[in-house]
């Protein structure tokens, strides 16, 4: 990991970079993990997000003018060259789904390379050529007919069985990624999806060994994952975020965007009957017209039914998963929507689970700058770059769809 960055000042220890590449904003944090695996958080940079929707790149050039701006506010801030990342990765192509493999034990005992072998048995599952792995979880391991095994390694028995979580997403969403960043002068040392970061950041062991639900309430997307027994169990992505409400209120108040953006952050209730009928707001109007005078009550009502909306979908996902009653340890809401008030008051009454809002922990530096939710899926990132092994740079299987058709076409003629 000393690869990730050239150090210009005196930074002793290994650098980490996490870049959370969101619809909303971009957010570089540079960290510095000792020996003993701890992180202090020495940068930081963000900037507006241009050229991103709904969690995907829709523009290149801005996308990458955005990066560049994040990476120069945290390289003069920690004092560093950045030249490796980590990056995480949402939208609605992302796919979960849980899968299975079984291989005979080769001696006695399970070794690593018995582990690697039923990981890639547990992988070898029909992808569609235009989508990619990012990930392969394991769940538990069996011996033998014994299941709930976290490291089967050294125990004695014939057969080996896997179960794993599989998250794949659409190659070109991945390849458009990794595009920007290395158009930014950067490399990409690993893709992570954006709500297993936000969990590393948030959840307690306790909390994953129990059963907790976890929500990341982006700008683009809400990401939902499971943790039952104390590993992943789902993932999905619901295209409906923060930005949703944000349109609604410039629709429904006949207001510019951007201040929509403004009045949400500042005067924003997911739940109307919290708010005075009669406390007032000032709404800027559009095509310089004066601004005017409206209740915060309206708002509200604007609010309201679109957060309902997008908390029942979740529910709806949850219970069609068969774990809501699994879940013992509720629901942790975390991302840059996370803070809108009533929000955790709201989720109470539709999950009929108890709701907190998450917010990050784990590393020490600058935590008072960092010490919100919307900053979670960057501290998990550097989390996982410091227990991330080996150290490689995450590549797609290949340039693209047609040379992946090729290459399977030549297979099938020997050529």
């Amino acid at each position: 990991m000393n690869e990730m960055s050239k150090q210009r000042g005196s930074v002793d220890g290994d650098i980490i970079v996490g870049l959370d590449i969101g619809t909303t904003k971009i957010c570089a944090l540079v960290g510095i993990a000792d020996d003993n695996g701890q992180i202090e958080v020495i940068g930081i940079g963000t900037h507006p997000s241009v050229g991103l929707r709904k969690g995907v790149v829709v523009n290149i050039e801005s996308t990458v003018n955005s990066i560049q701006h994040a990476i120069e506010d945290a390289e003069e801030m920690a004092d560093c060259e950045i030249s490796q990342v980590l990056i995480g990765i949402a939208g609605s192509h992302i796919k979960g789904f849980n899968s299975h493999g079984v291989i005979a034990i080769k001696g006695d005992e399970v070794t690593e390379e018995d582990v690697i072998k039923v990981l890639d048995a547990a992988k070898a599952v029909a992808i569609p050529l235009d989508r990619e792995l990012i990930h392969c979880l394991p769940q538990e391991y069996i011996v033998d007919d014994q299941g709930g095994i976290l490291d089967p390694i050294g125990m004695t028995g014939v057969r080996l069985e896997a179960k794993v979580h599989i998250v794949t997403g659409a190659v070109t969403a991945a390849q458009n990624l990794i595009k920007c960043a290395n158009r930014a002068g950067l490399d990409v040392e690993d893709i992570v999806l954006q709500p297993l970061a936000s969990a590393h950041a948030t959840l307690t062991e306790e909390e994953k060994d129990l059963g907790v639900a976890l929500i990341d309430f982006g700008g683009g997307t809400t990401d939902l994952a499971i943790f039952t027994d104390g590993t992943i169990k789902h993932t999905s992505v619901l295209g409906l975020g923060g930005n949703n409400l944000t349109n609604d209120i410039a629709v429904g108040l006949r207001t510019p965007m951007s201040e929509a953006e403004n009045i949400k952050i500042k005067f924003g209730n997911c739940i109307s009957a919290y708010v005075k009928p009669d406390e007032m707001i000032e709404v800027p109007s559009v095509g310089g017209r004066k601004p005017r005078l409206l209740s915060r009550h309206i708002l509200s009502e604007i609010i309201e039914p679109r957060v309902e909306e997008t908390l029942s979908l979740l529910d709806q996902e949850i219970r069609r998963t068969k774990f809501k009653d699994l879940l013992a340890s509720g629901v942790v809401i975390t991302g840059g929507s996370a803070l809108l008030p009533g929000l955790a008051e709201m989720a109470d009454q539709i999950f009929d689970l108890p709701t907190r809002i998450g917010f990050p922990k784990g590393i020490t530096g600058l935590t008072e700058e960092i010490n919100a939710p919307q900053f979670a899926t960057a501290v998990g990132l550097l989390l996982h770059g410091a227990e991330r092994t080996p150290k490689k740079k995450f590549r797609i299987r290949d340039k693209n769809i047609f040379d992946r058709v090729a290459n399977r076409m030549k297979s099938w003629f020997g050529i």
